[in-house]
């Protein structure tokens, strides 16, 4: 499906780099010359099927006396990167007041280093370029900023145990991973909680989703399938996942004994 929002971006950005180079009486070459870049590159942005990094813009923007008006589009060119389905996901949880998340396969989006992220995306397939990679973990960590936000949200988090053991992008990986989730853990506004393997009783074997409180009152959420994720807004729905979110966190260790938890699997030598 095309990303049409985005698509709009660059083609507006690759017009007015190629307006302002006419003006300046330069070829594509002469441009990527004069900046560090090759004429192909300087062309692909032109015609909107390269994003241009914040480096370029600065540089031709410079190159072409552009007065700071290539430079001021790196914002727009920045949520451009990330796919649609990022950039409509980091809206709500910008808009939530309070998000709970039930994650199966692997450690939750907002929880990621960065390298375990990208060992993630590494092992998709079929496989994503480089480029796509390095877009999807920017973007990935680019939503962190829930984080950072004021007022803060509230934030919980139950993790399968099995997400915790297992060495995505290998030990040292999986070790600064799990260094990171006490980390978050201890925050004042978050909850991390852990759900054993062993355990018999499990209201989350349908799968991952979350659910989101946002600051009109409303309350979606959100069902997450590789290729079949979607904000689910009716009601009734919403209420089951609810039911199920406060049943599953009910059924894990409590937060501080999920912190002992991981602190335990750290120790195993992980």
């Amino acid at each position: 499906m095309k990303d049409e929002e985005a698509e709009a971006v660059l083609k507006a950005v690759g017009r007015q780099i190629k307006l302002w180079r006419e003006s300046a009486g330069l070829k594509q070459g002469e441009l990527g010359a004069r900046i560090g870049y090759g004429a192909d590159l300087v062309s692909a942005v032109e015609r909107a099927v390269r994003v241009p990094q914040p480096e370029f813009l600065n540089a031709a923007d410079e190159a072409l006396g552009a007065g700071g008006k290539l430079s001021a589009m790196k914002e727009d060119v920045e949520r451009a990167r990330y796919p649609k389905q990022v950039r409509d996901l980091q809206k709500l949880e910008d808009e939530s007041v309070e998000m709970g998340a039930y994650t199966a396969l692997h450690i939750h989006g907002l929880l990621q280093t960065p390298e375990y992220a990208q060992a993630l995306y590494v092992m998709r397939r079929p496989a994503y370029t480089e480029e796509e990679i390095e877009r999807h973990v920017a973007a990935r960590m680019a939503r962190k900023t829930v984080f950072e936000r004021v007022p803060l949200p509230q934030l919980s988090f139950v993790q399968e145990e099995a997400t915790l053991r297992r060495p995505v992008g290998g030990k040292a990986v999986l070790r600064r991973q799990l260094e990171h989730l006490l980390e978050v853990g201890r925050l004042r506004y978050v909850e991390l909680q852990v759900m054993p393997t062993d355990l018999e009783d499990h209201a989350g074997v349908s799968g991952s989703f979350r659910v989101l409180k946002l600051r009109n009152g409303k309350t979606l959420a959100y069902s997450a399938a590789e290729r079949n994720s979607r904000v689910i807004s009716d009601p009734r729905e919403v209420q089951v996942l609810e039911m199920r979110y406060g049943m599953i966190r009910a059924q894990a260790l409590s937060p501080r004994e999920s912190l002992a938890f991981i602190e335990k699997i750290l120790g195993e030598g992980t």
